[in-house]
């Protein structure tokens, strides 16, 4: 099974949300343990918090993007400036599959609002929609490591 396969598969069996699904797939190879990545992309599922904000695919593919090792880097500004245009590249490349990079647009609901919460599991959004964010964002990471 393809490493975005197996994310896809951890959001669509809910044994996490989707920013921890993305930054798990990654935690061996930026060597991060499990428990830490899981703890550390817990509040940014839902869009933030639940807010409906930037799609936690997104914000965990961003995770990943500032962990990895650039050896060729050695400046902290060359640094930044490389993660940052990667980032928009990432944006680009999600934009262009899937139309928007927030969640509340990706999902067809405003997970800020018990209503938007109650729409979303009813109409099972996170086992149906959202393993093909998390599944997108991973393969978009695997492109850009290329």
């Amino acid at each position: 099974m393809s490493r975005a396969s197996e994310a896809a598969e951890k959001i669509a069996t809910s044994q996490m949300n989707c920013s921890q699904a993305v930054l798990s797939a990654y935690c061996e190879e930026l060597g991060m343990e499990k428990r830490t990545a899981l703890k550390t992309a817990l509040a940014f599922g839902a869009g933030m918090g639940r807010t409906s904000g930037i799609c936690g695919a997104v914000t965990g593919a961003y995770m990943v993007l500032g962990l990895r090792d650039y050896p060729d880097i050695d400046n902290p500004v060359v640094r930044k400036e490389k993660v940052y245009s990667l980032v928009g590249e990432f944006n680009r490349r999600f934009k262009a599959i899937n139309n928007s990079i927030d969640c509340s647009d990706l999902i067809g609901c405003n997970l800020g609002t018990p209503e938007g919460q109650a729409a979303a599991r009813e109409g099972k959004r996170f086992a149906s929609v959202c393993p093909k964010f998390v599944s997108d964002a991973v393969i978009i990471l695997e492109e850009l490591s290329e």
